[in-house]
């Protein structure tokens, strides 16, 4: 197979997101005021756009979805510069999640899983790595057997082919549902590891980043654990190898902020970038990422 395109696979979830922006407290029983927004979603999909974003020329992305709204879906990956994989599932719907986010653009996700934890095996073939040079995983896939399956399968694949390995845990909750153990297990021979700082300390019991990330490179070759607005921590072979801030905004929804993360470092990494230099790409997409509702990049240019 031939990888001199340098194309990035990500494998994972697309989700048609509906965010719901309020001010005040939920009223329990009666109306709370809200902005609502339908918008295109999904942890691995937001990755694939906003690495094509950030300059990745062939981004592909393969998920599966219902029926009801793959063709939406294909054209908002289309129009963001992403080539849709996606499998059409006659028997459920396309995954949707319910974000609230309040004053502080924190938020909370109600998720339905729907088509996208039903991609197996017989979804995934190896020549898909055709042209690819690196491969990144959905967490949310580990979650669910049949998807858990297809991750594994992939990743070994990948592994075969010679192509880099990252993985996002994705949900510290499905993280403590699932246990660390078996995600670790399911994880295991990933070159790049990308969780938050709540998803380090899920998988390892530490409250403190940095020893969270110390320990989880003694497992996966090069760890990167987001900090949100305090930036990104480089770990390596045990030890903690490079700090990086993030720029100062006014975050409006922090929904996607990890995901954006991932796509630019993804990017970077492709483009050559060490690890240092593809966190600072990465920290910067995700300030941009929280100035704007939902999880997909703003239209027109960077900075635009």
């Amino acid at each position: 197979m031939s990888r001199a395109a340098g194309a990035l696979l990500v494998v994972g979830d697309v989700v048609t997101d509906v965010v719901a922006r309020y001010r005040t407290p939920l009223a329990p029983a009666t109306d709370t005021a809200a902005e609502i927004r339908t918008l295109p979603g999904g942890a691995g999909a937001n990755a694939a756009c906003w690495a094509a974003r950030s300059g990745c020329a062939d981004v592909r992305v393969l998920g599966r979805v219902g029926t009801d709204a793959a063709d939406w879906h294909e054209r908002a990956l289309r129009r963001a510069g992403v080539r849709p994989l996606l499998v059409r599932d006659a028997e459920a719907a396309t995954a949707s999640v319910i974000a609230l986010v309040d004053a502080s653009a924190e938020r909370t996700f109600l998720t339905d899983s729907g088509a996208a934890l039903r991609l197996s095996p017989g979804d995934w073939s190896a020549g898909l790595l055709d042209g690819v040079a690196r491969l990144h995983l959905s967490g949310y896939l580990f979650f669910a057997a049949p998807s858990r399956g297809t991750a594994r399968l992939a990743l070994r694949d990948a592994r075969e082919a010679g192509v880099p390995v990252s993985v996002d845990p994705a949900s510290a909750g499905f993280l403590a549902e699932l246990g660390a153990d078996r995600f670790l297990a399911a994880a295991d021979g990933a070159d790049v590891l990308l969780p938050n700082a709540d998803e380090a300390r899920s998988l390892t019991g530490h409250d403190e980043p940095e020893r969270a990330a110390a320990e989880l490179s003694r497992r996966f070759p090069l760890v990167v654990v987001t900090l949100g607005r305090a930036g990104a921590l480089v770990a390596e072979n045990g030890s903690v190898t490079a700090r990086v801030t993030a720029p100062t905004v006014g975050p409006v929804d922090s929904t996607g902020a990890g995901d954006a993360f991932t796509g630019a470092f993804l990017a970077a990494r492709l483009a050559g970038a060490d690890p240092a230099k593809a966190a600072d790409a990465g920290c910067r997409a995700g300030a941009e990422a929280v100035t704007v509702v939902g999880g997909r990049p703003p239209t027109g240019p960077p900075g635009g």
